[in-house]
């Protein structure tokens, strides 16, 4: 306890202001001492400091090298502190599925088999992709063996360590693969584990068996190809890659936990972690091959051209992810007509500033367009073109009443808009498309040519017009001054496709909008739009992909 005493003047003393005022100053500063030494008490040892957050990372334990320097890197950068839980990528999500309240805000595995089992079970959210890895048979410089190849693992007398398929990556990998191989009448896997509980041993994690095989322990091991690249064993081992583990490599992956008490902040570790310039230099250092990854950036920034059909459907899901991930999508809704022509604007003048990351098309017509610029795309939901007319009119009830005399009609701009350009094809396989047109120049009818599709539907309902080629989107919110007519025709469909830039330095983080979006089919269906995305969205319609 601590006490303060006072003392002051006697009553009837004349007051001297800067004296009392000193003592006031004195007694604050000391009272401020007091409360930060008895928050300082209260703070754990392991807690961080004031102003700062925490971040529970649970941790492949062989990848502990590059994580623990990448987490100290970002500590001292941003001070905030990162604790590292290791062990194997199977136990680590075993304690998540039998613990779903624990602590956690990140689930780094060896394998994205587990952060993907993660996100299925509904333990985690997003996964960003880090490196690649391969198995290889892993023995010790200097020693006068024959191990070449898998079978050599076999012979008599050698021992063996091998991961627990049942807790590491590294074990599930090998038993995977080997299962496909028959030897004899049986698979390789089923003889390699009879030969590693006779002579060797199974562990938990891939430095322990890497380790084994640096004592002495082990004759060799199957680790990854990172592991003996890391400092610690580099000295000490040699890999030999066999042909029946160089498969596709195993990619080593991030998820964002479910049970975060900071999303964002988990987010925004795991960008750094993934980041190109920053985190995952450390990865290839020590031996992994890192995926291109994004540019860092404390705050990102991604230009997003949305063609203006798609608005009503994205606009609440863009605002959530940027709020989620601590972002700023820069969205331009505009008539796909105009937004191409800004991209090659901005393409003829030689630079890429100001080129949009991601694309989403009104229809497939305009995207392929600039299509050479923008990755392979996927195509996420399609939507109706449909007449719409003054609620009780019956003046319109077919694209040809379109020419009759006295009928007046909006249809888009088809140099500026997509639904214009759509438009255009319909009545033209119809054959009313040039009757329209010369309707207009000839009879001086009312043919009003809009740059946009937003801007069709006011027209009808100010009656300045009595029918609008529309999406049946821009119709559902005006359904009280309107009627729909629908257009018996295979030409009124417009499909949304979605496409990131080639020349975006951010392209993990668009990936993740998308998913996004594909996890929004009320979203889209809310707003008049056929959702095309099944239960996998990484391909679309017609097999491509991001």
């Amino acid at each position: 306890m601590v006490r303060i005493f006072l003392t002051t003047s006697r009553p009837d003393a004349h007051p001297r202001s800067g004296r009392v005022n000193s003592l006031w100053g004195v007694l604050l500063a000391a009272c401020g001492v007091i409360v930060l030494l008895v928050a300082l008490m209260r703070q754990g040892p392991n807690e961080p400091g004031p102003g700062k957050k925490k971040l529970i990372v649970h941790c492949a334990a062989g990848l502990r090298v590059p994580v623990e320097e990448i987490a100290t890197a970002y500590e001292q950068r941003y001070g905030v502190t990162i604790e590292l839980q290791f062990a194997g990528s199977n136990t680590l999500l075993n304690q998540l599925q039998v613990n779903k309240f624990a602590e956690g805000d990140l689930y780094l595995a060896a394998d994205d088999f587990y952060t993907d089992k993660a996100v299925a079970e509904g333990l985690a959210a997003e996964t960003i992709p880090i490196a690649h890895q391969r198995p290889v048979i892993a023995i010790r410089k200097g020693t006068d063996n024959s191990i070449r190849t898998i079978t050599d693992l076999l012979q008599p007398g050698i021992a063996v360590a091998v991961g627990n398929p049942d807790q590491a990556a590294i074990g599930k990998t090998v038993r995977k693969q080997l299962e496909k191989v028959e030897l004899e009448g049986t698979n390789l896997w089923q003889q390699l584990e009879k030969r590693v509980t006779a002579d060797g041993v199974f562990k938990p994690t891939v430095n322990e068996i890497a380790n084994d095989v640096k004592i002495g322990a082990v004759d060799a091991a199957i680790v990854w190809d990172s592991t003996v690249a890391m400092p610690k064993y580099k000295e000490d081992l040699i890999a030999v890659p066999v042909p029946e583990l160089d498969v596709d490599p195993n990619l080593v992956s991030i998820a964002v936990l479910n049970s975060a008490t900071d999303p964002t902040a988990a987010l925004k570790f795991a960008r750094f972690l993934t980041a190109r310039d920053q985190g995952l230099k450390t990865f290839k250092k020590y031996g992994t091959r890192p995926v291109e990854g994004d540019v860092w950036d404390e705050h990102p920034q991604v230009s997003f051209y949305c063609g203006a059909v798609n608005r009503r459907a994205v606009e609440q899901i863009i605002e959530d992810f940027q709020t989620r991930e601590g972002v700023t999508v820069s969205t331009e809704y505009n008539g796909c007509g105009i937004l191409t022509t800004q991209m090659k604007a901005i393409d003829n003048q030689s630079t890429q500033l100001g080129f949009p990351d991601v694309y989403m098309a009104c229809d497939r017509y305009y995207l392929e367009n600039v299509k050479d610029w923008f990755q392979d795309d996927i195509d996420i939901s399609d939507v109706e073109l449909v007449l719409a007319v003054p609620k009780g009119s019956t003046a319109v009830t077919a694209l040809r009443d379109l020419v009759q005399p006295g009928i007046r009609v909006a249809i888009g701009q088809p140099e500026q808009c997509t639904i214009g350009a759509l438009t255009r094809r319909m009545l033209e396989n119809e054959g009313i498309y040039q009757e329209l047109m010369t309707k207009q120049r000839t009879d001086g009818e009312v043919v009003v040519e809009k740059i946009s599709s937003a801007l069709l539907v006011p027209d009808v309902i100010a009656g300045h017009v009595d029918a609008a080629l529309v999406y049946i989107t821009d119709v559902l919110p005006n359904a009280d001054d309107i009627d729909v007519v629908r257009i018996k025709t295979n030409q009124n469909l417009a499909v949304q496709p979605f496409s990131i830039a080639r020349t975006s330095d951010h392209k993990y983080l668009a990936r993740r909008l998308f998913r996004r979006m594909a996890e929004s089919a009320d979203a889209f269906e809310s707003a008049g739009f056929h959702f095309r995305l099944g239960a996998n969205p990484v391909t679309g319609a017609e097999g491509s992909s991001l």
